[in-house]
């Protein structure tokens, strides 16, 4: 008697371990289903948002991977652009900071990348400001701060300009130069993107 009491209840108590199997592996099934589904929605919605910008595939390739984060609101695309542009320009300046400490550069040229990296760093500094400007579009006067964004975009990006119009004329290693080319384009055009996405921002 007590042998099949026994067997009874490790019966149910087998039983309720597979019920209770079968329901954790739904929630996780319906949760990745879900986080699946958004992620494609996101994604959508911010390759939407992209073919308003001047480089698309840019702006689609370092804004995906933040989906999640972004969801389908217009205010934390820009911001997250704004984000990912200030730390790609940082870095920038970080890597033609080391070029310039590498031996064998002439005059004109160790000249012509501290007038860079002066560009580099003042785009950094607008950058930083228009990241700030977005914190206070909740508040009131969000044009007055939208307007000031695009102000500070679009200096950044002519600083960024200028630092490789700097080259024109000089003799400066071909090497050199294209690195510098390489890197001041990549970041010219996350900017460019960031103001058009502000450009775009209905507010």
């Amino acid at each position: 008697m007590a042998s099949n009491n026994v067997k009874s209840l490790l019966s149910h108590h087998f039983l309720l371990i597979n019920l209770l199997s079968l329901l954790f592996m739904s929630l996780i099934h319906n949760a990745l289903a879900t986080t699946s589904y958004s992620n494609q929605t996101y994604g959508a919605y911010i390759k939407k948002a992209c073919n308003s910008t001047t480089y698309p595939q840019e702006c689609y390739k370092y804004l995906l991977p933040y989906a999640f984060k972004i969801k389908a609101n217009p205010q934390k695309l820009c911001k997250v652009s704004l984000s990912v542009t200030l730390n790609a320009v940082h870095n920038a300046s970080s890597t033609v900071s080391k070029l310039l400490k590498q031996n064998g550069l002439s005059r004109i040229e160790a000249a012509t990348i501290k007038d860079c990296i002066v560009n580099i760093k003042d785009s950094l500094d607008e950058l930083k400001q228009s990241l700030e400007e977005m914190s206070l579009l909740s508040g009131l006067d969000k044009e007055f701060h939208i307007a000031n964004i695009k102000t500070w975009l679009s200096a950044a990006l002519t600083d960024e300009n200028t630092c490789t119009d700097g080259f024109e004329g000089e003799v400066i290693d071909k090497i050199v130069k294209q690195k510098i080319s390489n890197i001041v384009l990549k970041i010219a055009r996350l900017t460019s993107n960031s103001l058009s996405l502000i450009n775009s921002l209905v507010i």
